[in-house]
């Protein structure tokens, strides 16, 4: 049965930020009439993926958070909330802002997914009608357990709608092994039932799910099915309709990015916002002050890579033009970034992120704020590195790992017409092959949401955060900082969710 009162609050969240996504008018849907057909469980789907969209989400707290916890970015505004610092610096309470907004939102996607996947049991359709959509829902409630997990650990695991608020409150924990168990079956229904292509990239393909497989087995250091999933998008590349775009900077230009076979699934923006629902802050946050290149009012400094992301990043990599802006206008001028605090305090002397500023067309608000760019949540250049690092872990030594590493290498030259960087060739050990790929994913996906996972996952903070690296970061405790803190106010509303993740 739905659960009538959620409903009324997913119904005023439908489609917003989800610019690509078919509108059916709010007053055709009643909820006595809303899961009489495929085409209605289509519609809270639709609705889900809207709260994807929203300040609360993607638009800022869950993208920011992950983009400061990696050692490319640092805080450039030292007046800059006192959350967002705390997330960068490792120094975050159970009470951080960034962390309370975000719990509830992801909660909010998954009882969407579950309302989805309730309603599909009522209905009385062919199967090759009701499957494609229910791995839709299946695909995004694993996806957002997905991110739950690798920054909580232990989590509650809801696969049905709560119609009882006091059953809510008693909910306990879910081990984490058990939650990355639910969200492989989860995909591996999705890969099941999803078609080879979706109209639009923003809703998951087989591929997505079998990329997104391959990307949960690596995290849980299961190189043999991760590299057999990577392995099945890549056999299937042409069936599936994937390729690597020609340029790079293409995968960040709003009028190019829906001609591009790269996005296995992006989080589509359409220029438009009702408040902070389908805004994206991205272009802001990452944005020059004063800045007067692009018209949209500069942005804040907030999330800017250190000097050393400037400085250790080989000049002759094309990704390193398109993925920073050295310079800014000012008073009419382009001035190189030592100049940047002169017309705005708040700068900082180092080249910032360029991926959400350069070229994302039309935005509904000042700053940049909801633009018209879609936001990769998976490349297909990934797929080709995940595959690489697998097969490296199970079969030293691979020419065929190599040559995934040269096909996104190759794009990377085509860029400025230069020899690098260069074909890996034979003759790295494991080890080095290895440190090789994190590298290549640290350069190929920068500033794309991926590197805090990758840190984590290969347990680098003490290497990464320590002295003389990219971002020196003395607060890194690898006892507690791998993991967020639990919401303060949700381990107060149930304490059965308690005790909090280690030192906090």
């Amino acid at each position: 049965m739905i659960n009538r009162k959620y409903l009324g609050i997913l119904l005023a969240l439908l489609f917003i930020g989800c610019s690509d996504l078919e509108e059916v008018p709010l007053g055709q849907l009643s909820p006595d009439g809303l899961i009489n057909s495929p085409e209605d469980v289509q519609t809270l789907i639709n609705g889900s993926i809207g709260n994807m969209a929203t300040e609360a989400y993607w638009g800022r707290k869950l993208s920011l958070s992950i983009m400061l916890r990696s050692d490319m970015v640092s805080i450039g505004d030292q007046g800059t909330p006192g959350r967002r610092q705390d997330v960068d610096r490792f120094s975050m309470t159970s009470d951080n802002g960034m962390v309370t907004a975000l719990w509830p939102r992801a909660y909010q996607v998954i009882a969407g997914t579950n309302e989805a996947l309730a309603a599909v049991a009522t209905l009385d359709a062919p199967a090759e009608q009701i499957d494609p959509i229910a791995g839709q829902a299946h695909f995004f409630r694993a996806y957002t357990y997905y991110h739950l997990v690798r920054l909580f650990e232990d989590i509650p695991y809801l696969d049905t709608p709560v119609e009882n608020i006091d059953d809510a409150k008693s909910i306990s924990k879910t081990p984490a092994e058990q939650v990355y168990a639910n969200i492989i079956a989860d995909l591996e229904r999705a890969k099941e039932m999803l078609p080879n292509t979706q109209q639009v990239r923003s809703l998951p393909s087989k591929a997505t799910a079998a990329g997104f497989l391959a990307s949960v087995h690596l995290t849980l250091g299961d190189f043999q099915n991760a590299y057999n999933e990577a392995k099945f998008v890549i056999d299937g590349e042409a069936d599936f309709n994937l390729g690597l775009a020609t340029d790079f900077q293409e995968l960040f230009d709003h009028s190019k990015q829906a001609g591009l076979n790269e996005f296995l699934l992006s989080l589509d923006f359409n220029g438009f916002s009702e408040g902070d629902d389908g805004r994206d802050y991205t272009p802001a946050l990452t944005g020059i002050r004063a800045n007067e290149r692009g018209d949209i009012g500069g942005g804040w400094s907030v999330a800017v890579p250190t000097i050393n992301v400037y400085n250790s990043w080989d000049g002759r990599d094309y990704r390193k033009a398109v993925s920073l802006d050295t310079t800014g206008i000012f008073g009419g001028e382009e001035l190189f970034f030592d100049r940047f605090p002169e017309f705005d305090s708040r700068n900082i002397q180092s080249a910032y992120i360029a991926k959400y500023t350069r070229a994302i067309g039309p935005t509904g608000t000042g700053n940049g704020r909801a633009s018209s760019l879609n936001y990769a949540l998976m490349r297909y250049a990934e797929v080709l590195l995940i595959a690489a690092e697998a097969l490296n872990e199970i079969s030293p030594g691979s020419g065929e790992a190599a040559a995934y590493v040269n096909r996104v290498r190759a794009r990377a030259r085509a860029g400025n017409g230069s020899d690098f960087p260069a074909d890996v060739t034979g003759g790295m050990s494991q080890v080095e092959f290895r440190d090789m790929v994190l590298e290549e994913r640290k350069w190929e996906l920068a500033f794309e949401f991926k590197r805090w996972y990758d840190i984590k996952r290969r347990q680098l903070g003490p290497e990464v955060f320590g002295p003389g690296s990219l971002e020196p970061q003395p607060n890194f405790d690898p006892s507690r900082d791998y993991l967020f803190p639990l919401p303060f106010d949700e381990l107060d509303r149930n304490p059965n969710l308690g005790p909090n993740n280690p030192g906090y």
